[in-house]
């Protein structure tokens, strides 16, 4: 049972039974409106030709033209009636009394009418006030020549007598009969064949589904490169392939990312633990050969290192749940690269050139932006050899960031890596300085979440040259 259950449950089987079942119920109210118009339209045919046989067997009587009406015709009754409903003169059928009295309920000038006679169904017209000569020597009866006329007929003239003509439905009736057969048989055919081509045309056209689904349910988390098959069906199958494969490669790209993420960061981790342990073990054997100043020093550096790389990584695991800072306002960005100028000229390192700084309002978390900036400006501090230029501009509604520096530049074929988490391009341009190579991964994310961009490239002090750009607003 559960196995005729899932198999019943498919898309498969359900299209089948949904399209069998409109198609049969179309079939068969189709098919009842057939038979039923089909009967109409025979009834009516048959109608019109009793009519027809009316009216000639009307005209014959008025003219006194003798006419025989009880020849003797199975598919055509003729009956005349008098006044009373008795039988003055028609076919043998009419000497049935349930006969006569089915045709005696015939409107006169009315639409035929289906009636009963010997079993048979006959469609009967009728039409009143016919004058008809004496009908003795043709009247239905006895060859006597006594008083006993046949239903009372008379030897008068009549003058309002109903002449009623009734046409058999039997072949008509057979002929619905064999197109009702007809159909009986055809409407299980045709839904059992819509039935098997519906599921054959399902079957293929999931075809590709289940070949997804096998590939999918093959995929583990330790391993997803693999990707599903893309059918060249050209719809909608082929759209699903293509949008789960680009879901793999998102998936696949962050855990790769995730994997190296973790690794550059345990080493990086390693190495400032690796360094205080050293100075403690070479302390405690050798209390002499290390004063207390060294040691000290060493563990404010290490400590410090360790702590800058703890934070740099909560930030971007913040930004990467977030996406954007927790304060979103106007910040003069004029002023956030003038205090980074501050600063830098109070170390002492190098010298600053703020003459390129014009004023220049952003949206954005001011905690970030500032953070931004002054990684960036540490950036060109820690590379430069003599000085260090902040600029600052508008262009067509952007604010345009530029910190330059006289340092050894970045090649070209780095400048969109530098940007990445741990990316160090050489010992020159990431540990002289104590750089854990996640500053300007963390410059990238918030200029993203705020909505500008990040680029390297050569300066014109013979350097590198970082440019941000954001999108500017107006206003106090």
């Amino acid at each position: 049972m559960t196995s005729v259950r899932l198999v019943l449950s498919s898309v498969r089987a359900r299209a089948t039974i949904a399209a069998a079942a409109v198609v049969a119920v179309a079939l068969v109210i189709g098919s009842i409106a057939f038979i039923a118009l089909l009967t109409r339209s025979v009834v009516d045919s048959v109608g019109g030709a009793a009519q027809q046989d009316l009216a000639q067997y009307a005209q014959l009587l008025e003219d006194g033209t003798s006419v025989d009406l009880s020849e003797d015709d199975d598919d055509r009754v003729v009956c005349l009636l008098s006044t009373t409903g008795s039988v003055l003169d028609g076919s043998d059928a009419c000497r049935d009394a349930r006969a006569s009295a089915a045709l005696a309920t015939v409107e006169p000038g009315g639409d035929a009418t289906v009636v009963s006679i010997d079993g048979a169904r006959f469609v009967a017209v009728a039409e009143d006030g016919v004058s008809v000569e004496d009908r003795g020597g043709s009247t239905r009866g006895d060859d006597d020549d006594d008083d006993d006329d046949v239903d009372g007929a008379d030897t008068g003239h009549v003058d309002d007598a109903t002449l009623v003509v009734a046409s058999g439905l039997e072949e008509a009736d057979d002929a619905v009969s064999v197109a009702s057969l007809l159909l009986v048989i055809a409407v299980p055919v045709l839904v059992a064949f819509v039935a098997l081509v519906t599921s054959v045309v399902v079957g293929r056209a999931l075809r590709p589904v289940d070949a997804i689904r096998r590939r999918v349910d093959g995929i583990s988390a330790s391993d997803l490169s693999e990707r599903v098959p893309e059918p060249a069906t050209h719809d909608e199958i082929e759209a699903l392939a293509r949008t789960m494969n680009a879901m793999l490669e998102r998936l696949d790209s962050s855990q790769r990312s995730q994997r190296r993420f973790v690794s550059d960061a345990s080493h990086e981790l390693r190495s400032p633990l690796a360094v205080l342990r050293q100075f403690s073990e070479v302390a405690e054997a050798h209390p002499d050969r290390v004063p207390t100043a060294e040691l000290a020093a060493t563990v404010r550096a290490e400590g410090a290192r360790m702590q800058d790389i703890v934070e740099s990584l909560l930030l971007l695991t913040r930004l990467d749940e977030r996406g954007r800072g927790e304060r979103v306002e106007a910040v003069d960005l004029d002023d956030v690269l003038i205090a980074e100028a501050r600063r830098v000229r109070a170390s002492g390192h190098v010298a600053v050139d703020t003459t390129g700084i014009e004023g220049a309002r952003v949206s954005g978390d001011p905690a970030l932006l500032a953070r931004a900036v002054r990684n960036i400006v540490d950036n060109a501090v820690r590379h430069a050899t003599s000085r260090i230029a902040l600029s600052l501009r508008v262009e067509a509604g952007t604010a345009v960031v530029h910190v330059d520096d006289d340092g050894s530049g970045i090649p070209q074929a780095d400048r969109s890596r530098v940007f990445e988490r741990f990316v160090r391009l050489d010992e020159a341009r990431s540990r002289d300085a104590g750089g854990s190579g996640l500053g300007l991964a963390i410059v990238a994310h918030i200029v993203a979440v705020s909505g500008g961009t990040v680029a390297a490239d050569a300066s014109p002090l013979g350097g590198a040259r970082l440019t941000l750009r954001l999108p500017a607003i107006d206003g106090p």
